[in-house]
């Protein structure tokens, strides 16, 4: 383990801390500030606004802190913003979901891991306690966020880990290690490449876990972000690789939403 610990300090020595500075709490330059870009939501988005800090149920992988902090064009922090987090696990599955794995057989419906909301406080951050996330085919690592104000999405997006970081943890951490490597890295991932430098999170090491910083910059007066499409049942794979999920039933639905406690704001 002391070995290990070393290796991922070298890494993310060698990494280096870029993105940091704009990440940190006081950076935000006066002049008006880039948007952060809008992705895709993806087939996986579960509208649970289930509020809070800690996502992980039980499930394995190295722990990851996010830390994210909503401005506006102007460098205002804005408060009060419902922020949902979601992503894989270890092993590329999602919760909610059937049709998963390697194989496509797998199934997480009724579950609801490393999902959750938070409301940004006056500074305009939303923290949560998460696991770095594993792969799945035709997609580089990527963490999902969607920020709504007053009820209203105005951003969705994904943000971006760094590749060398990945690669070390899914080849030497057991959680992580598969048959077969991943096939799809930042430089390659269309979602990654269209969405630019906006959405590339920093990390640092802090003691036995990982710190991801992502300033996110929104327009709260913004229209409301489009919705992924229908997702088909049937059919050829998608461009990119990853076939149709199967769809989740009502049933599995009714025991995510049981599994999310009374909504409480604040």
């Amino acid at each position: 383990m002391a070995g290990e610990a070393i290796g991922r300090r070298g890494l993310l020595a060698a990494i280096g801390a870029t993105g940091l500075a704009a990440s940190a709490p006081g950076a935000a330059a006066a002049q008006k500030l880039s948007l952060t870009a809008q992705t895709t939501e993806g087939p996986y988005y579960l509208d649970l606004a289930n509020f809070r800090a800690d996502l992980t149920d039980g499930r394995e992988g190295v722990p990851l802190d996010v830390r994210l902090r909503v401005l506006d064009a102007a460098g205002r922090p804005l408060r009060g913003l419902r922020t949902d987090l979601w992503h894989c696990d270890a092993q590329g599955n999602y919760s909610g979901f059937g049709g998963q794995g390697d194989d496509r057989t797998r199934g997480f419906e009724g579950q609801a891991f490393l999902r959750g909301s938070q409301r940004t406080d006056r500074d305009g951050q939303a923290t949560f306690a998460t696991l770095y996330p594993g792969w799945y085919a035709g997609r580089t690592t990527h963490i999902h966020v969607k920020v709504h104000h007053r009820e209203r999405a105005v951003l969705t997006t994904q943000f971006f880990l760094p590749d060398a970081l990945s690669e070390f943890l899914y080849t030497q951490v057991s959680s992580y290690q598969r048959a077969r490597l991943r096939d799809t890295l930042n430089s390659a991932d269309g979602i990654a490449l269209r969405a630019g430098d906006t959405v590339l999170g920093a990390v640092r090491e802090e003691g036995r876990r990982y710190v991801a910083l992502l300033t996110l910059v929104v327009d709260p007066a913004a229209r409301p972000v489009t919705e992924r499409p229908p997702q088909p049942r049937t059919g050829p794979a998608p461009v990119g690789g990853v076939r149709p999920m199967r769809a989740r039933t009502p049933e599995g639905l009714a025991r995510i939403r049981a599994l999310v406690p009374p909504r409480t704001e604040g």
